[in-house]
């Protein structure tokens, strides 16, 4: 669901501020959210709860160009982060409500852009 609408938004959204400016947009869309739903059903991080993964991957392609190849390495870096959680992405699961749920997600996301813009770098992409 989110790589189609970050393909969308990218097109959209063509100068790199407007894009950050969507990224801030769906993070604190997703805090808001996924704190209601965390009161719901009382559960720290409720599986049910996807908005945090697309506020991630869109903090994945912050100033990237987006082409199919730049949406699949982004997609899988992300998940590799998102999974592997390195320092501090593990410790912001500990903040209360939307929060938790959502800046680990986030810092995955900053992760996975930060390698994204090192293979472009090396005009690997």
């Amino acid at each position: 669901m989110a790589l189609p609408l970050i393909w969308i938004w990218g097109l959209w959204a063509s100068t790199g501020a407007l894009y950050a400016l969507g990224c801030l947009v769906w993070a604190a869309i997703s805090v808001w959210s996924a704190d209601i739903a965390v009161r719901i059903w009382r559960e720290p991080d409720p599986a049910r709860v996807t908005i945090d993964e697309v506020a991630g991957m869109f903090t994945t392609f912050i100033g990237t160009q987006l082409s199919w190849s730049t949406l699949l390495i982004g997609f899988l870096l992300f998940r590799l982060f998102d999974v592997v959680k390195p320092y501090p992405a593990r410790s912001m699961e500990r903040l209360p409500g939307g929060w938790g749920v959502t800046l680990d997600d986030l810092v995955a996301g900053l992760y996975a852009a930060a390698v994204l813009h090192l293979i472009a770098l090396a005009g690997l992409l």
